[in-house]
């Protein structure tokens, strides 16, 4: 099958196949005789997994590692535990920061109507972020 039919099948761009081919998360394709890329069902499958994986939130190295691992006949399954951790407590540091910044955005929501009215702040000025920027 050609690029456009292997994304097709797999809801990617045709230049996401060749990008994936460029970067080595697909093997070279064969090429038929007028120089046309063709990928097989083992393409589908691979793209497939690829897709899988970005879902679960891995990058496209991190992707490659696993390929690599599978590719070279070992189960990549202790290798992905670690980079799910990984991204679980990546996941934990950034939704605590998230919900500093919303107690941060509260706070000053409820503080707004006596800060607008702050009779030092410049007329073109918005006295919220003015707050902020001294603080």
């Amino acid at each position: 099958m050609r690029v456009s039919e292997l994304a097709r099948l797999t809801g990617v761009r045709p230049t996401t196949v060749r990008y994936y081919e460029d970067i080595g998360l697909l093997p070279p394709a064969r090429r038929t005789s007028a120089g046309y890329r063709d990928f097989g069902e083992e393409d589908v499958e691979r793209l497939d997994f690829v897709r899988a994986a970005q879902g679960l939130g891995m990058r496209l190295d991190e992707i490659a590692e696993v390929l690599a691992l599978r590719d070279g006949a070992t189960r990549p399954c202790d290798y992905v535990r670690a980079l799910l951790r990984d991204h679980v407590s990546d996941i934990d540091r950034r939704v605590a920061g998230l919900e500093r910044l919303r107690a941060r955005l509260v706070d000053l929501d409820a503080r707004a109507d006596r800060l607008q009215n702050d009779s030092g702040a410049g007329s073109a000025s918005c006295p919220i972020i003015d707050h902020v920027r001294r603080t």
